[in-house]
């Protein structure tokens, strides 16, 4: 008896790839496949006619792959569904499969390679939808939701085992999977703590205080989603390092807690020595307007400043913080300073900085921001700028705030090409968003501009009082 070929319903909005995709089933005769160049389209279809699989691409306009699946989940419809994407994130991985995504599908450069990867997952699917998928999510399905991730990144379950431990976080931690994977007691922080102590991944339903009395930063957190937040670690050299970490909870199909995820990535060249306080980052920075002090034009304030005395404390700020490192006491320094005048952008830039050192990054951008204002080509100010906004682009993994990074830092170069720090922060910046190309040639250029003794270093206001 003949078998009929698989049908499959293809959503994308790349024409040239259902074109393809297309051509090539009708050539193998394994699937019939029929197009969809949006999740609207691909919703009136199936009021129409039902399919053995659908394949719908991640990120589209309007509705994305992801809204297009809870969408099917919430009628009830249990087709097999295999997200399509180019990402290679392993946060797009768990939102695909915590709404009942089948498998995940990277977008690759080669056609055939690309269909045949294609073929295999339709017949996975159409095995799995006959068998009747198993109650909760499989071991098998986290580990290749790892695997899927470029990211370092490994996943342990309800009993605090690893289950996953993929290629990326080999290289970060040179711990291979065979001697993780299955170990439980927290051993698997020892790479990066150099002794056991509970992680990011072992914290995803505990209180912020309880996170943040394990020496974590919090930046973000969503309920029932992913808690993103820094600390400092161990290396096994004894060397400090700064890590992002990013955990992130994984249901099953009843919606049960199944696994826990954690992406870690090594920060130490953002954050240096900056300091990370027990305490929770203010949201993401909405707003880029910096209200100045209130300072009324009085007499007083006049006479403040004919007597020199928004100098004086400008001075005791920069040594409160240059030389004893408090903080709190050098931003009251300059405080006063600006109430003499507030536009002073040197004092401006170095309360940032203050700001920047207790870890309270949205006050050390107002106050950058503001001494950019009122001097837009100094290098100095410039710098700093653009370190605030790399750091703030890291921990949010914010390509917005990355690519503000890049801008202030090019900047700085067309003044001064031979600032090796930063090309290498444009270098760093490029490597955040994934861009290997560009970020080696800015790593290359600071490298030659160190090798051939032509750096440039920044001068700095505070330097003359130091």
């Amino acid at each position: 008896m003949k078998t009929e070929p698989t049908s499959v319903l293809l959503i994308d909005d790349d024409v040239a790839l259902l074109e393809m995709i297309k051509l090539m089933s009708e050539r193998s005769r394994e699937m019939t496949i029929h197009t969809a160049q949006s999740a609207k389209e691909a919703l009136g279809t199936l009021e129409q006619k039902s399919f053995d699989v659908i394949i719908v691409d991640y990120d589209m306009p309007e509705i994305s792959g992801i809204e297009f699946l809870k969408i099917l989940r919430k009628h009830g419809d249990t087709t097999p569904i295999i997200v399509f994407t180019g990402l290679g994130g392993e946060y797009a991985a768990i939102e695909a499969l915590n709404n009942g995504a089948n498998f995940l599908l990277k977008k690759g450069e080669d056609p055939r390679h690309q269909f045949r990867e294609l073929v295999t997952m339709v017949k996975k699917a159409m095995e799995r939808s006959a068998m009747g998928r198993a109650l909760g999510t499989t071991q098998r399905i986290i580990v290749d939701m790892i695997n899927f991730s470029s990211d370092p990144c490994f996943a342990i379950d309800r009993d605090g085992k690893v289950v996953a431990w993929n290629d990326s976080i080999e290289q970060l931690t040179d711990v291979p999977a065979s001697v993780i994977i299955g170990k439980g007691d927290n051993i698997y922080s020892e790479p990066f703590f150099g002794t056991r102590k509970k992680m990011l991944v072992n914290l995803v339903f505990e209180s912020d205080e309880e996170i943040k009395r394990q020496k974590y930063m919090l930046v973000s957190r969503i309920q029932k989603g992913p808690v993103v937040a820094v600390t400092r670690g161990l290396k096994k050299d004894g060397r400090e390092w700064t890590l992002w970490m990013k955990a992130m909870p994984v249901y099953d199909s009843q919606g049960q807690f199944v696994a826990s995820v954690g992406t870690i990535r090594d920060v130490t060249a953002t954050f240096g020595d900056v300091a990370l306080p027990d305490s929770k980052l203010d949201e993401v920075i909405q707003r880029t307007d910096v209200a100045s002090p209130d300072s009324k034009k009085s007499k007083k304030n006049l006479l403040n400043k004919i007597l020199g005395k928004s100098s004086s404390h400008y001075r005791d700020g920069v040594l409160l913080y240059a030389k004893e490192k408090k903080y709190p006491e050098a931003i009251a320094a300059f405080d006063k300073a600006l109430e003499g005048d507030n536009k002073l952008a040197h004092v401006w830039n170095d309360r940032g900085t203050c700001y920047r050192e207790m870890g309270d990054h949205t006050n050390a951008l107002k106050s950058l921001l503001r001494a950019v204002e009122l001097s837009p080509d100094n290098t100095e100010y410039l710098f700093n700028l653009g370190e605030i906004l790399e750091m703030i682009g890291v921990m949010y993994m914010s390509n917005k705030y990355l690519d503000s990074a890049i801008q202030t830092f090019k900047m700085v170069v067309n003044q001064m090409p031979n600032n090796a720090s930063a090309w290498n922060h444009l270098g760093i910046c490029f490597k955040e968003m994934g861009k290997a190309d560009e970020s080696k040639f800015y790593f290359d250029r600071a490298r030659d501009i160190m090798l051939w003794k032509k750096d440039t270093p920044i001068k700095r206001k505070r330097d003359e009082f130091t």
